[in-house]
């Protein structure tokens, strides 16, 4: 069996025990797939970016302290390591959404109607598109539409014109940057969702909505407004057409029907969405593929499996950083709340008290300072939204800890030239990160980030 074989059987593995576990409550399951982590781990040397790497001597270094000072280090490492796991699955279970996007005709059929969309609605349906493609595709949405924008945007669309080429792929990159940096928000499949509500068990999904539903629409139309009044605006083009929005809403419709499923399985098996999250897309996923393939038979079941088995290398061998960086940082997470005395808070609570609701602001902006330094906003958010609720602060409720986190997560994949989307993006413009963050999205942080801070200040909800 190959190396990467034998990854993605110990990842599977650590997949299913973790299921069995969080649906049945199994703590043998739990250890099962703890020690399938374990073995996953052990295969990926070599393998490692630097952040995943440092992140995971961090985890040693605490799980010696951990040993050395935890009243009960054997249970404190035991439910850490079963948080690890937890992100690791989760990882897994989301990105088998990719397979059957990455093969559909609709989605490509999409990404050409946005992009060439006229100029006065091409930022609004591109940044709206690229948060739902997010949705499903994560990261690789960048990858996707970052491609057919440079493809698209050429000398002769631009009627040789330089400066409108330029100024076309300064608002597209942007638009389409700011709406992938949504999806954790919108999404109750997200990655912020799953760090937030598995840290809060008293918090829901419901309860979170109104709060990041409306900064998303805060930081939309901010960014719509910010793109409109810096412009420029070439006469356009009379002769073109504008293509159809009709694949979007189909897309729309079948992106609907997986997050459907996804509280239906919540409802019916009585768990958390996290947890029906995890059973919900790679039952959509399945789905997916099998309707793509029901002229084979069968209903297109067998097919989908097949493809299924025969590509699950290709899909989650590169997933290793990510899952090493979100389960390292669900695992420090967990150790630091357990170590820490929160008696010994006492003079930090003399000072963090009298804001009372300002201290979300100074959360959020706490993640997007860090993002600019190259702290991962993973990490940020899962070692905050773990400790500031142990403070009891009047007026701080969790779920305005966890929508506040969210938030300053969204910004900072919008702004740190260290991250992921920002590196992904300077690649295909040849353009500097930092001049991306900065200077591209200068303007916009400067509007957006007075508007969230007296939205979570002076929330209603």
């Amino acid at each position: 069996m190959s190396p990467a074989r034998v990854r993605v059987s110990c990842l599977l593995l650590v997949t299913l025990a973790t299921l069995i576990h969080l649906v049945g409550g199994s703590v043998l399951w739990q250890a099962v797939g703890i020690v399938a982590l374990l073995l996953y781990l052990a295969t990926l040397r070599g393998q490692l970016t630097r952040m995943a790497k440092g992140l995971l001597c961090a985890a040693g270094l605490l799980t010696l302290l951990a040993l050395w000072r935890s009243p009960t280090p054997g249970q404190l490492l035991f439910e850490a390591s079963g948080r690890f796991a937890f992100f690791a699955t989760f990882v897994v279970a989301l990105s088998m959404l990719r397979l059957p996007a990455y093969r559909s005709r609709l989605v490509r059929r999409c990404g050409q109607s946005m992009l060439l969309q006229p100029p006065g609605r091409r930022y609004p349906i591109l940044s709206l598109g690229s948060a739902l493609f997010g949705i499903i595709l994560n990261i690789g949405v960048l990858n996707l539409f970052a491609a057919m924008i440079e493809k698209s945007n050429t000398l002769s669309a631009a009627q040789g014109r330089t400066w409108v080429q330029q100024a076309r792929q300064r608002r597209m990159m942007l638009a389409l940057l700011r709406g992938f940096s949504l999806a954790p928000l919108i999404s109750p499949m997200g990655i912020g969702v799953a760090v937030v509500l598995s840290s809060l068990p008293q918090v829901t999904w419901l309860q979170l909505a109104p709060y990041i539903l409306g900064a998303a629409g805060l930081i939309f139309m901010t960014g719509w407004a910010v793109d409109y009044l810096t412009g420029p605006h070439p006469p356009a083009n009379k002769s073109s057409v504008s293509p159809s929005l009709r694949p979007l809403a189909q897309f729309s419709v079948l992106l609907i029907g997986i997050v459907a499923l996804v509280f239906s399985l919540a409802w019916l098996l009585d768990v958390r969405l996290p947890i029906a999250a995890l059973l919900g897309a790679p039952s959509g996923a399945l789905l997916w593929l099998a309707w793509q393939r029901r002229r084979l038979g069968y209903a297109g079941l067998p097919a989908a499996l097949t493809a299924v088995h025969r590509q699950l290398p290709w899909l989650l061998s590169p997933s290793a950083n990510e899952i090493v960086v979100l389960g390292a940082a669900g695992y420090l997470g967990h150790l630091c709340v357990g170590l820490v005395d929160t008696q010994q808070l006492g003079p930090l609570l003399a000072v963090l008290g009298p804001l009372g609701t300002f201290n979300a602001v100074l959360a959020m902006l706490m993640v997007v300072g860090l993002a600019q330094i190259g702290v991962n906003p993973i990490v940020t958010v899962t070692l905050l939204v773990g400790l500031l609720p142990t403070l009891d602060i009047p007026g701080l409720t969790p779920a305005l800890i966890g929508a506040s986190l969210m938030v300053g997560w969204a910004l900072a994949l919008m702004s740190s030239p260290m991250t992921a989307s920002m590196l992904i993006l300077s690649r295909f413009t040849g353009v500097p990160a930092t001049r991306i963050g900065y200077r591209w999205n200068g303007r916009f942080l400067v509007a957006s980030i007075p508007l969230l801070a007296l939205w979570f200040g002076w929330s209603p909800f």
